[in-house]
């Protein structure tokens, strides 16, 4: 098992420098130059004198190689450089947008471990029932639509028709209900169909026809099934927690939400490499450290994989 760990781990590195180069690549081939872009965004007149020397402050007059080679080590040291528009250190810039982030994403989570569950346990009890084929219709028209729509609905019938939550920003502890319920719903509708098509799997097993030959009740059968169910949920659940993070994106330009989604999508606009490159260089390494957490969850829970590791 160590060796397996130690195995996965080493093969973090040359993945995580894999995804950096080419989103280096993508990032710096845009047309536009980030020089005049932050000189216009500052309100200076890019003039070609101007904007030769803008470029050389901001170090883009080297070349490709050498600034990706002082990019990665400064980022591998926890330096990402400065904002191009504003001059301030990125670390800053995120260290203020990243806990809005991580609220929202944690709030999600929870409304989706609660409703899965409960939903899953509803679709059980009522197989086959009206309970169970409503829910199932109401999971799939979840599952098909987009964020954005789903936001904007919440906003018209909440906010502007009912009045009863604020549209946009982070004032007070009801602005972040409509945000996380979007966010929320499409992995409710996943994990929902996941843990029940495990349920039903796992009720057709010999230890559920024996607990009812022992008569035990219905709860303590379900509560069985459940943990017996689990596991793919578990693996799945354990690799939305950096899809909900970076999921943030749509959903807090929707919501006007102050995190790091929305720090990127202003960066995007503006041509702030340096920005850009830290959330990219943030979710890569959120991706495949949750990725490798997973893994040795999942192996350190079935015997047969251990074996195998």
């Amino acid at each position: 098992m160590r060796r397996y760990i130690i195995k996965r781990v080493i093969s973090i590195f040359p993945i995580l420098i894999g995804i950096l180069f080419l989103s280096f690549i993508l990032i710096n081939s845009g047309e536009s130059d980030p020089a005049e872009v932050a000189l216009r965004v500052n309100g200076v007149t890019p003039t070609k004198e101007a904007v030769t020397e803008m470029r050389e402050e901001l170090d883009l007059d080297k070349p490709f190689l050498k600034r990706f080679i002082i990019w990665i080590t400064s980022s591998l040291k926890g330096d990402f450089g400065n904002s191009f528009i504003n001059g301030e250190p990125v670390v800053e810039e995120v260290k203020q947008a990243i806990p809005a982030t991580l609220l929202l994403a944690l709030f999600s989570f929870t409304i989706i471990i609660l409703m899965s569950v409960l939903l899953a346990i509803a679709c059980i009890i009522f197989e086959e029932g009206i309970i169970d084929k409503v829910i199932r219709i109401c999971i799939f028209l979840g599952e098909a639509m987009p964020s954005f729509w789903v936001g904007l609905l919440l906003i018209w019938f909440f906010s502007v028709n009912l009045n009863l939550l604020p549209t946009s920003g982070m004032e007070s502890l009801g602005s972040i209900i409509l945000p996380g319920v979007t966010l929320a719903l499409a992995y409710i509708s996943t994990y929902v169909r996941i843990l029940r098509n495990n349920i039903i799997q796992n009720k057709r097993e010999n230890f559920v026809l024996y607990a009812k030959a022992r008569g035990l009740k219905e709860g303590s059968i379900i509560k069985h099934l459940l943990k017996n169910s689990l596991q793919l949920s578990i693996t799945a659940l354990g690799m939305s927690i950096p899809k909900l993070i970076a999921g943030t994106v749509i959903i807090e330009n929707i919501f006007a939400w102050p995190g790091i989604g929305r720090l990127c999508v202003t960066a995007i606009f503006n041509q702030d490499y340096p920005i850009i490159q830290a959330y990219v260089f943030l979710m890569a390494v959120l991706f495949i450290v949750c990725n490798l957490l997973v893994d040795i969850f999942t192996v350190l829970l079935d015997p047969r994989l251990r074996k195998e590791a």
